[in-house]
């Protein structure tokens, strides 16, 4: 397994991930995802550290908790050998409190976490949403004080935009609070809306990717295929309104190219799309989800192998869109030469 630097930080993540939505089956959605019990969570994470994968991320609403607590059961006896990673600040109770990034909230939710998860301290926390409502400075000096504590060790955030990151990251600087280092984002051959403003954000700022729904919310399984229906037991029927959306035709155009690189390389779709990804600037860890040790078998053959750059241009062709103003000019190779990423 590779390790990268996650963003500006010394800390060292797998290039791929655990991501453990699955685990629990708590509520519509995330039933829809898995519903791992701790037996085989317990497998699961069992592979993942024989492979090499020792970054697992959760968050406190991924089935009411119950995701956090079945990760911390299935590392029992050995945190000294995993990375844990969790968010907070969407809805998490009735409480008016019980959402946002304010010092009552913040410190109630990472009390909980360590809680469910079974440890004394978080490696990696992350705001699972800008909260607009909540100053930018009581956000930042909670965190701080959460980080001063031994409580938390590396700071991220997930689902901003590039001025809410930047917002943050200037407000750090100047009450020399802790910077986030990580940015979860989704990214995917069929949504890369990420690389329009957060990827060169990412670059200049030293903010490490960290992806979320690789394979496009399950589009990129190879189970979806042009003039056909959607396959029996995809969580697409009952999750499809929570997805990212993403035009039909284009979808079948990258699929039809990931099913004609993945018979030259001998490998799946999946393993593609994800090999793809961890070529891509700015990205820290690629997080991979499973609902069986077969799925998870499957993803982690993503690595270790190197498609030729043809076959990366075929696939860049063929899931690239024109990004809308004022990213076109730096997209259509007007002031190429000063472009931060590559165009």
């Amino acid at each position: 397994m590779e390790y990268r630097f996650l963003g500006a930080s010394g800390l060292k993540v797998p290039a791929l991930g655990f991501g453990v939505g699955t685990f629990g089956g708590k509520g519509a959605l995330f039933s829809a995802w898995g519903s791992t019990d701790a037996a085989e969570a317990t497998r699961l994470i069992d592979i993942c550290l024989d492979a090499g994968v020792n970054f697992f991320d959760t968050a406190d609403v991924y089935s009411d908790g119950a995701s956090e607590s079945i990760l911390g059961a299935a590392i029992k006896g050995r945190r000294d050998r995993v990375l844990l990673s969790t968010k907070t600040g969407l809805r998490a109770g009735d409480d008016p409190n019980a959402v946002g990034a304010s010092r009552f909230h913040l410190v109630r939710a990472v009390e909980d976490a360590l809680r469910r998860l079974g440890t004394d301290y978080i490696d990696l926390l992350q705001l699972h949403a800008f909260d607009a409502r909540t100053p930018v400075e009581e956000t930042l000096s909670t965190l701080d004080g959460l980080v001063r504590a031994g409580k938390v060790r590396y700071l991220g955030a997930s689902n901003f935009s590039g001025w809410q990151l930047m917002k943050s990251l200037a407000a750090a600087d100047r009450l020399g609070t802790p910077r986030y280092v990580a940015n979860q984002a989704y990214y995917s051959l069929i949504g890369r809306d990420y690389e329009w403003e957060l990827m060169p954000l990412g670059i200049d700022q030293g903010l490490g990717a960290v992806v979320w729904s690789p394979l496009g919310w399950g589009r990129l399984t190879g189970r979806i295929r042009r003039g056909q229906p959607l396959p029996e037991g995809s969580r697409l029927h009952d999750t499809a309104g929570f997805a990212p959306p993403v035009d039909e035709e284009r979808l079948y155009r990258v699929v039809d190219a990931l099913d004609a690189v993945a018979e030259e390389c001998g490998k799946t779709v999946p393993q593609v799309a994800l090999n793809w990804l961890l070529r891509r600037p700015t990205v820290a860890t690629v997080l991979v989800g499973a609902r069986n040790e077969a799925q998870l078998r499957q993803n982690l053959g993503a690595v270790g192998w190197e498609p030729t750059p043809e076959q990366v241009a075929r696939l860049d062709a063929a899931s690239t869109v024109t990004p809308p103003y004022p990213y076109y000019p730096y997209w259509n190779g007007q002031f190429a030469e000063r472009s931060p990423v590559p165009v």
